[in-house]
């Protein structure tokens, strides 16, 4: 218990830091949506259909109908993936490399704990940490969204969290394996967000292209695409794959701490 509240007051600044980016985010990208329909939202829309087959693509022109609020945030909710995704990844890291970091690695270990009660210590106050902010991004979305719109939205947008939520447990735990498999903690995080990004550039370009969507199982992005949430429903066999590979990387992440050599 000591570990997790001690893992929690680590963390708790940073949580709010990304918190508050969280909500201006969503204010930002609300209000450019009441801006469009106080200036026409027929001509923004002939404007999305103006843009190039490919940055339609991309924006979901013709699947998501941009005069429509809530499917106007599916386009924000990329943006939201992305950073709860590096939130999530670099604190997967960071929860499993901070004591080599900060040298006090040798405190940890001489506490008669064992390697696995305290990573999953760790686990503990990172899912908590994933969770508050999930729930701090869907309160913040329902409560902006109702300031501008009377149209029952609650029911799409809560299917849009839990697959947030999903995306954000699936880089978590890629973030702790990643740390715990590796000897050089230092690289642990740029690893982890340099496979992230790569996932969402790939994302980006099946968008873009149309024609490479037999890619999507290796882009944890595509798993959960507001388009097809909003749309067209989930695929559950994405649902399935995340249950799998996190549960993968979670063993992986047991397996790897418990034979970790620490540096002091």
């Amino acid at each position: 218990m000591n570990i997790y509240l001690r893992e929690m007051k680590a963390h708790y600044k940073s949580v709010l830091i990304w918190a508050v980016a969280m909500f201006f985010l969503i204010t930002a990208g609300i209000t450019k949506y009441n801006v469009g329909v106080t200036t026409g939202m027929d001509s923004f829309t002939e404007l999305m259909k103006d843009l190039p087959q490919s940055l339609q693509n991309l924006f979901g022109v013709g699947v998501l109908n941009v005069s429509d609020i809530v499917e106007y945030f599916g386009i924000l909710y990329l943006y939201l993936q992305l950073v709860l995704a590096i939130q999530a990844c670099m604190l997967g890291t960071d929860i499993i490399t901070k004591e080599e970091r900060d040298k006090t690695t040798e405190f940890l270990l001489v506490k008669p704990v064992s390697r696995t009660r305290i990573i999953t210590a760790k686990i503990l106050a990172g899912l908590t940490i994933v969770f508050v902010l999930n729930a701090f991004t869907w309160v913040s979305t329902n409560v902006i969204l109702g300031a501008y719109t009377k149209k029952p939205y609650a029911e799409d947008i809560f299917h849009l969290m839990i697959a947030l939520l999903a995306l954000q447990i699936l880089f978590f735990f890629l973030g702790t394996v990643i740390a715990t498999s590796i000897k050089k903690y230092k690289l642990a995080s740029p690893i982890a967000t340099g496979i992230l990004m790569i996932m969402f550039l790939l994302s980006v370009i099946i968008d873009i292209s149309g024609k490479i969507n037999f890619l999507y199982g290796l882009s944890f992005f595509k798993y959960y695409d507001a388009k097809d949430i909003l749309v067209r429903g989930y695929h559950y066999i994405y649902a399935i794959l995340t249950v799998i590979l996190s549960i993968i990387f979670l063993i992986g992440t047991y397996y790897f701490y418990r034979k970790r050599d620490m540096r002091i």
